[in-house]
């Protein structure tokens, strides 16, 4: 069934009070689907939804949405109602909705909770909301080295019984610090007797609470990790990160790239959540900035003027350009991407841009032959057309440059180089193409 077909289904239901229905599908499709389809719900219809969907399913649908969304619907439910989700949700789940609410209206729910479980919430919102600290979970297991092999998989089962999934064990001395890590592959296979301390594996990789969390992210994804620990300055054990926890991270950063790379400033909220001058917000800025860099074009073709008694080279002006923003463009998408993945840094510049260089000259070989054919079929002449066939090879090894140093330039600037979004390449290209254009038609006509 699609969304759009549960969407109707579940509109039809609560148009026609069939309470029971709902609850009937509830059973069926679950916390995801869910997700995909509550922001699409109005205000009236989220309301009737929420009382009449069974109060197990309501932790982990608001678990799966954006919080944002999730702290929204929080704020239409009482307070001990909404107290009583917050407990059945996992802590850092909990803590990422906590985090979208009013700090007067987060302080009289977590009031309503059980003291130890807001005292999770409360330790866990003290860590910036973008850092390894407010990404882990304090839901862990952690023994002494010299507790046996059966009482560490027994305290395993029991946190187990609370928890979706678990890892690993965590071997800690008296003053909390971490010395080790237990699969629980190695405790299974070893002999009941076995003290943990033989089968950790010590000095773990880790994480501290300060780092940020698409670094704790990457590291997760890099080694292969199904978690990570988290510890303070002194290695103390604070919490883990796993896999689920980074997914949405990882979401996140890929949207903020591909935002950047359209030229527009990250939402930070549901496309459909987004009001229209939080939309205008993010777009005009970029907007402005690109036009009065565009401007400088005019300035080119006044400055080539003579360049207007011969018609023909004005045809191709839209084809030069867009051949050198889009030729950038790649580039520049191939490479911050291989940037955001590691793959490349600072200290490879030059190896990049002798890469980059090649292929400009083969793709610019390539599309030289093309024009050349083209200006000759529009029968311009075969000087006209050899003047675009030389341009747009120049162009193409000119933006495959500009497009391979400058994402690595802003890296070292401290900016993100995914600001280097195509619509920048483009402008970039523009101008200094019709200056490459003019150049050469004025050296091989003779004007």
């Amino acid at each position: 069934m699609t969304h759009t077909t549960l969407l109707d289904d579940v509109r039809e239901l609560i148009a026609t009070r069939e309470r029971d229905g709902v609850s009937g599908l509830a059973g069926r499709i679950g916390p995801a689907e869910w997700s995909e389809l509550v922001p699409r719900l109005d205000s009236k219809e989220l309301a009737v939804l929420i009382q009449w969907l069974p109060d197990a399913e309501l932790p982990d649908l608001l678990a799966e949405l954006d919080p944002t969304a999730a702290a929204a619907i929080l704020r239409t439910l009482s307070r001990p109602v909404a107290a009583d989700l917050l407990e059945a949700m996992d802590p850092d789940d909990a803590t990422d909705v906590v985090e979208e609410l009013p700090e007067t209206e987060a302080e009289q729910i977590l009031i309503q909770m059980e003291p130890a479980e807001a005292a999770e919430i409360r330790e866990l919102l003290a860590f910036p909301p973008d850092s390894a600290g407010g990404l882990m979970t304090p839901a862990f297991v952690a023994v002494a080295p010299d507790l046996r092999a059966d009482h560490a998989i027994a305290a395993l089962r029991r946190v187990a019984e609370d928890a979706e999934t678990v890892y690993y064990a965590y071997v800690i001395d008296a003053e909390e610090h971490l010395l080790g890590v237990l699969s629980l592959r190695n405790l299974v296979l070893a002999r009941p007797e076995t003290p943990v301390e033989a089968l950790m594996v010590r000095d773990p990789i880790r994480i501290r609470a300060a780092a940020d969390q698409e670094t704790a992210a990457h590291l997760l994804t890099d080694h292969h990790l199904l978690a990570v620990p988290v510890v303070d300055d002194r290695d103390h054990l604070l919490g883990i990160i796993t896999q689920d926890d980074v997914a949405d991270i990882l979401e996140a950063e890929a949207t903020e790239d591909i935002e950047r790379l359209g030229g527009s400033q990250p939402l930070e909220v549901p496309y459909l959540s987004a009001s229209i001058p939080l939309l205008v917000r993010r777009r005009v800025v970029w907007l402005l900035l690109l036009f009065v860099a565009e401007a400088y074009t005019g300035t080119v073709l006044r400055a080539f003027d003579e360049i207007a008694k011969v018609l023909a080279l004005s045809y191709f002006i839209p084809l030069l350009i867009g051949t050198g923003g889009n030729i950038g463009s790649q580039t520049t998408t191939t490479l911050v991407r291989a940037m955001g993945l590691g793959e490349v840094r600072l200290r490879d510049v030059g190896r990049v841009l002798g890469k980059e260089v090649v292929v400009g000259l083969i793709l610019g070989a390539i599309m030289a032959v093309v024009a050349f054919a083209r200006a000759e079929l529009l029968g311009t002449g075969a000087q006209v057309a050899q003047v675009v066939a030389l341009t747009i090879a120049a162009i193409c090894v000119w933006s495959a440059t500009v497009a391979a140093v400058l994402p690595l330039l802003l890296r070292r600037l401290r900016i993100d180089p995914a600001v280097v979004s195509a619509p920048l390449i483009t402008t970039l290209v523009d101008g200094t193409g019709l200056v490459i254009y003019f150049t050469i038609a004025k050296r091989l006509l003779g004007l």
